[in-house]
C-alpha cells in the first residue's frame, strides 16, 4: 500500500498512444483482436483517451503498404470501436503536409474520434494554425504538437508558441522526438509553455521517447513542473526506442480512477507476443542518435540492416561523422 501522504493531482489525464506510435514499426498493422483488446484495456484501466493512429494522406501513402490505423477511415473506427460508447475518448494524428485535412477529417457529428492531434515542425506552424482552426471548426478537441523541439532555439519555440496560444488547441504537447532531452530541459520547456498556455487556459502535455532511457523520468519530471496530459504506450511501444511505458506510469499516479491489472494483462498476452515479431526499446543506436539530438532513421536502419545490427562502433562513427 502507498504511504498515507502519497497523493494524486486529478486534473491529470493519460492518452495512450500504442496504436499510433507503435504503428511506426509495423507500418500500423495490428489487427483487429489487438485493437479491441487494447480498446477494452484502456477502457477497463480508466485512460481518458486512445490514439487510434493517424489520419494520412492516402495521395502520399499507399492503402496496399500500410494497415488502417495509418489512415482511420470512419467504417474502420466503427468496424472495431462501434459507436464508442464509454467514457474513453479517441484520438487521431495529423501531420502538418502529410494529410489531407480538410477533406479526410469529417465533421465531429460524423465521426466517432473526439480529439485531433496536429503534429508539426516549428517550420510548418502556419499551416499547423490552418489545421488546428479546421478541426477545431468541425467541433473536435485539438492538441498542437511541436515536434522535434530538441533542434529548436528558445526564441524559435516561443515564436511558435505565440502563435499556437491564440489557437483554439486545448493543449500543448512538449514532444521529445528524438529522446534526447534530459530532466533540467524538460522542467525548462514545461514551465515556457505553461508561460503561453495558461493565460489562454490551456493544458500542457508531455510525450517522452526513450532512447536515454528517460521516458518516464521525463515524464514525471513534466508532471512536477505541471504538465496534466501525459502520453504513454503499453510496454513502451513506439517507434525505436519506444515511449514512456503506460504501466510505470500508471503505476506512478496513484490516481484510485486508475486501474493496472488490465494494462498487466494486456502487456502479457498481447506485448511480450508481439516483441518476438518487432523490436523496439532502448538499443545502443537509439541510445547514440539520442546523446547526439539525431533522427531516429539512421538507428532503425541500422537495427534492420543484419551487417550493421551488432556494429556498434561503426555505426557511432557513421553518425559522428554526419553530425
Amino acid at each position: 500500500m502507498p504511504a498515507p501522504w502519497i497523493t494524486y493531482r486529478p486534473e491529470i489525464k493519460v492518452l495512450d498512444c500504442t496504436l499510433r506510435d507503435g504503428g511506426l514499426v509495423n507500418d500500423h498493422h495490428f489487427d483487429d483482436p489487438f485493437v479491441r483488446a487494447l480498446y477494452q484495456t484502456c477502457v477497463e484501466a480508466g485512460i481518458d483517451y486512445m490514439e487510434v493512429g493517424y489520419k494520412a494522406s492516402k495521395k502520399i501513402f499507399a492503402r496496399d503498404k500500410f494497415g488502417a490505423w495509418k489512415f482511420c477511415d470512419e467504417d474502420d473506427l466503427r468496424r472495431v470501436f462501434g459507436e464508442n460508447q464509454t467514457p474513453l475518448k479517441l484520438a487521431a494524428m495529423v501531420d502538418a503536409g502529410k494529410a489531407d485535412y480538410k477533406t479526410d477529417i469529417l465533421p465531429k457529428d460524423k465521426s466517432i474520434l473526439d480529439m485531433i492531434r496536429v503534429a508539426f515542425y516549428a517550420t510548418q506552424v502556419s499551416e499547423a494554425v490552418d489545421m488546428i482552426n479546421d478541426a477545431y471548426q468541425k467541433g473536435y478537441e485539438v492538441s498542437a504538437n511541436l515536434m522535434a523541439v530538441s533542434r529548436n532555439t528558445e526564441v524559435e519555440i516561443e515564436q511558435v508558441l505565440e502563435l499556437i496560444a491564440q489557437t483554439p488547441a486545448s493543449v500543448i504537447v512538449v514532444v521529445d522526438s528524438f529522446g534526447s532531452l534530459y530532466t533540467e530541459q524538460i522542467e525548462m520547456l514545461v514551465k515556457k509553455y505553461l508561460q503561453y498556455a495558461k493565460p489562454t487556459g490551456k493544458e500542457v502535455g508531455i510525450h517522452s521517447h526513450n532512447n536515454l532511457q528517460l521516458a518516464f523520468a521525463n515524464t514525471i519530471e513534466a508532471i512536477i513542473h505541471g504538465a496534466n496530459r501525459l502520453d504513454a504506450s503499453m510496454g513502451g511501444l513506439g517507434r525505436g526506442a519506444g515511449n514512456c511505458p503506460m504501466e510505470l506510469l500508471i503505476g506512478f499516479l496513484r490516481n484510485p480512477k486508475f486501474r493496472i491489472r488490465p494494462i498487466w494483462a494486456f502487456v502479457q498476452d498481447y506485448i511480450e507476443p508481439l516483441r518476438r515479431q518487432i523490436e523496439w526499446g532502448p538499443y545502443a543506436q537509439y541510445m547514440m542518435t539520442g546523446m547526439l539530438n539525431q533522427h531516429p532513421r539512421s538507428a532503425i536502419a541500422a537495427r534492420s540492416d543484419g551487417q550493421m545490427r551488432d556494429r556498434y562502433v561503426d555505426f557511432y562513427d557513421k553518425i559522428t561523422a554526419e553530425d
